[in-house]
């Protein structure tokens, strides 16, 4: 195996087109994280993206896209903002991790949304959890048959709450593939402010994650595209969501809606509203992400596997990592997999959202009065 390693935007014409063909032939891999375009956007955004080509000496057989940190810490492309990662190769392919390591300089490679099992990585996963999926294979009606099944009473109620929200508040309408930048920046706002509302770091007070996904929404091919939702009540916006897709996925990334209609349950009406529009644009699956939120397993027809693990080359950075992170995933797991803890952890970061959006409230109101006759 010779491996190379190059900058995404490095790679010719051919190298991406045998990209995306590896990725094709391979349906474990149909996932737009996955996909040359996103690497090369990253590496347009940030100076630690790197690639490491795979030669078997007939060809390019792989590529293993990730980030190179300081001390040699190495991460999945795009890291926390992703829910999908791993080697894009021919099926099956086995390289030497540790030798895969070395050629890209790392002493250590953590990962948390691997495709599982891969043969290379197979060997260091230490779990394997379910990631929930819209599955529209066999038709939209078939999907929400299946929907009915696992709760008749929520769709009834959504149902109930979607005629209402336009008999109210207007006549509904979705938008599919909206390619209006306004429109993204009102579902960016929302998505802070349910970040701030909720005790999460905002991620769109990183700049470089405004433009990340200013590119993705630009991006319009066959093979890969950004795609903006939008429901509407009468002229108001009220549900939205930005996510990727290839030619057949839909991954879910950034949902989110005005309070003002929470009443409505605006989100819920406006997936099943994006589930029939894109299973009508030929999309076969939305994958929603592993953990989270109840409404997955009401929504869900059909689930993928992702993996968490790490594997390290001994050094003193490695064992330091190793001290940092490994006791952190653990209990992160622990909480995952009781949903009485994982609803007080929530409550207690809703908690905090509250008290630090009164203080910034009560500050901004606080007005510094200058002493009379100042100049």
């Amino acid at each position: 195996m010779k491996i190379t390693v190059v900058r995404p935007g490095e790679l010719g014409e051919s190298e991406r087109a045998r990209w995306r063909a590896l990725q094709k032939a391979d349906p474990s891999l149909d996932n737009p994280f996955l996909s040359v375009e996103f690497a090369v956007a990253m590496d347009r955004l940030r100076d630690y993206v790197r690639v490491a080509v795979i030669d078997d000496g007939t060809g390019i057989v792989g590529f293993f896209p990730y980030e190179r940190h300081s001390f040699g810490i190495g991460k999945p492309l795009g890291g926390f903002l992703t829910t999908c990662h791993g080697l894009i190769s021919v099926p099956g392919l086995k390289v030497d991790v540790r030798a895969l390591l070395r050629a890209c300089r790392l002493t250590v490679y953590d990962f948390d949304h691997l495709v599982a099992g891969q043969p290379t990585f197979a060997a260091y996963e230490s779990d394997v959890r379910p990631a929930p999926v819209m599955d529209f294979t066999a038709g939209f009606e078939a999907w929400l048959e299946q929907v009915k099944a696992n709760s008749p009473k929520n769709l009834k109620t959504v149902r109930y709450k979607e005629r209402k929200l336009g008999r109210e508040q207007g006549e509904l309408r979705f938008e599919y593939a909206s390619a209006d930048p306004e429109v993204l920046r009102v579902l960016l706002g929302w998505k802070s402010d349910q970040y701030r509302r909720t005790g999460r770091v905002d991620r769109f007070a990183q700049p470089w994650i405004v433009e990340l996904i200013d590119l993705m929404h630009a991006e319009r091919s066959a093979d890969f595209s950004g795609v903006l939702t939008m429901l509407y009540a009468g002229d108001a916006p009220v549900a939205g969501h930005f996510g990727l897709r290839t030619a057949t996925t839909i991954v879910g990334w950034f949902p989110a809606y005005d309070t003002e209609y929470a009443r409505y349950s605006p989100g819920i009406v406006h997936h099943l509203r994006m589930a029939e529009a894109a299973a009508q644009a030929g999309v076969q699956m939305v994958d929603m992400g592993k953990g989270g939120k109840e409404y997955k397993d009401w929504l869900k027809s059909g689930e993928l596997y992702v993996s968490e693990g790490r594997v390290s080359r001994p050094s003193p950075a490695a064992a330091v990592h190793w001290m940092g992170r490994v006791p952190f995933n653990k209990a992160r797991t622990i909480v995952l997999d009781r949903p009485s803890l994982y609803k007080a952890a929530d409550r207690v970061l809703k908690g905090f959202g509250r008290v630090r959006s009164s203080i910034q409230q009560e500050s901004s109101n606080s007005v510094v009065k200058e002493p009379t006759g100042a100049s």
